[in-house]
């Protein structure tokens, strides 16, 4: 019986917050909680029936040895009044037999009894608890649930090297930013030398009409035709001949 009263103390001293701190998957331990307690109770339920049972049991027999005691002192008072010593002597020797077995029984069921009350206030104390575990497991579960996403997202988060990933970010904004300008400047270059090899060959047609104007000058080549002049430089003197 003491061992018993251990096992239902222990239960109703249970603490699932403690399960959960110790657990590596709080919500099985929980479940698995609610199913080992519901097991205990369906074992404590028993021994108690069987304890009451046992009460019962100890109740009849104080019962029926209290009234063989009480009928052999009514058959020892009969022989008495019939003048029958010997019969009442041996009324009298049963009675004080019946009742000290009665009185056994009684101071049994006595104890029987008390440990009953104690094991029906333990039973309605494990039921309580039970049923306050019952209804602080979902609660319990969501908030496991909670604290392990809380713990992913700081891991994932503690894991991101957020220093390199913005030294590389710039690096390649950087490097995108000198292609642009290089692209830019080679666009240029070939424009300018577009344009360069056409004044190239605008210089190279004036220097053959400055050549040309010069020789005139000088009587060494022939006239210049009349719109000559137009291809001359600015401050470049016109042809005698004109």
């Amino acid at each position: 019986m003491p061992g018993l009263l251990d096992r239902v103390s222990t239960l109703v001293r249970a603490n699932l917050n403690d399960l959960i701190d110790r657990a590596e998957d709080p919500e099985k331990v929980i479940r698995q909680s609610i199913i080992d307690m519901n097991n205990q109770l369906i074992q404590v339920k028993t021994q108690v029936a069987a304890s009451i049972a046992d009460e019962q049991k100890l109740y009849q027999r104080w019962q029926e040895n209290q009234a063989l005691a009480q009928d052999s002192q009514r058959k020892a008072e009969l022989a008495v009044s019939k003048g029958r010593d010997d019969l009442a002597r041996e009324a009298l020797q049963r009675q004080n037999s019946y009742q000290q077995i009665s009185d056994g029984f009684q101071h049994q069921y006595t104890d029987q009894k008390s440990q009953v009350e104690t094991l029906k206030a333990a039973l309605n104390q494990l039921e309580a608890k039970i049923q306050e575990a019952d209804r602080k497991k979902d609660l319990l579960i969501a908030r496991s649930h909670t604290a392990q996403a809380q713990q992913r997202i700081h891991d994932t988060l503690s894991g991101i090297n957020t220093t390199g990933a913005m030294a590389s970010f710039s690096r390649m904004e950087e490097k995108v930013s000198d292609q642009e300008a290089r692209a830019k400047a080679a666009a240029e270059l070939d424009s300018d030398s577009f344009e360069d090899r056409f004044a190239a060959l605008e210089q190279g047609d004036a220097v053959d009409t400055q050549l040309a104007a010069l020789k005139a000058k000088l009587g060494t080549g022939p006239a210049l035709p009349a719109n000559a002049d137009a291809a001359l430089p600015e401050g470049q003197p016109p042809s005698p001949d004109r």
